[in-house]
């Protein structure tokens, strides 16, 4: 097979949940030009909507909250009824809530570990369930974070659920790429710095000077910088990578 060809991404269906904006339409966006059917996955119709638009292609918004079990089943089950195959999981969704550790609501704890860890973990199960494991061949790439690789510096407002559930991801993406891989399924994580998001516009209002003098490269993330990576642990190209961790920070995790 060509280098191109390993790139190539047609025939195959991409889930991308959280993929209306920000890096989850990043990376829906990579796939996309290399030629996987997007199934979009968000809460807000309106914002898939737009998506959709922008991508254009074989791409169809799927609204649900995948903060509930449900939810989770009836997304896998549209999705199977809509194209009829699932070959790629992008599990992008998430959500943080900013408070000390000492002062952290019961409720943003919850709200932060049902969607991040075990939102992502009923959908991943729910995929490999319907696809999967029948077809004996898929790829999961999980969105982590630098967030779950170190504690979070004492200057900024605590996430403890949101460091905590990213570091769960990353052992979750080891010991189901163990488990699963004699079967077929690959199993990744991708853990990005800080990229300018909606989520993260209050951090970097406020830290973005700091933090750009933490990153190597001097910048943040930027609109292309997850495409590569994503295409990568999505296609044949990364074929021989299952549990890893790919970092994605301008170098801030090495100083």
């Amino acid at each position: 097979m060509s280098l191109a060809g390993l790139f190539d991404l047609t025939g195959r269906v991409s889930i991308v949940t959280g993929g209306s904006r920000g890096l989850g339409l990043q990376i829906a966006r990579a796939l996309g030009e290399y030629g996987a059917s997007l199934a979009l996955v968000a809460r807000k119709q309106n914002e898939l909507d737009a998506a959709v638009a922008e991508l254009g292609g074989d791409a169809v918004a799927f609204a649900a909250d995948l903060g509930t079990p449900e939810a989770v089943a009836d997304l896998t089950s549209r999705v199977m009824a809509h194209f009829g195959r699932i070959d790629v999981l992008v599990n992008n969704a998430g959500t943080s809530w900013g408070a000390p550790a000492e002062a952290y609501p019961l409720e943003g704890w919850s709200k932060v570990i049902d969607l991040n860890v075990t939102g992502l973990f009923l959908l991943t199960q729910a995929v490999a369930r319907a696809a999967f494991l029948p077809q004996g061949k898929g790829a999961v790439i999980n969105v982590a974070s630098i967030e779950g690789l170190l504690g979070h510096h004492p200057d900024r407002i605590g996430t403890i659920a949101y460091n905590t559930a990213k570091g769960a991801v990353i052992n979750l993406t080891r010991a189901l790429a163990a488990e699963w891989g004699p079967r077929g399924i690959r199993v990744n994580a991708l853990a990005p710095g800080f990229f300018p998001s909606k989520m993260t516009g209050s951090t970097l209002d406020t830290h973005g000077g700091a933090l750009l003098h933490q990153t190597p490269l001097g910048k943040l993330g930027g609109d292309t910088d997850l495409m590569g990576p994503a295409l990568l642990l999505a296609s044949d190209a990364g074929g021989h990578i299952t549990g890893q961790v790919l970092v994605v920070d301008g170098g801030t995790t090495i100083i």
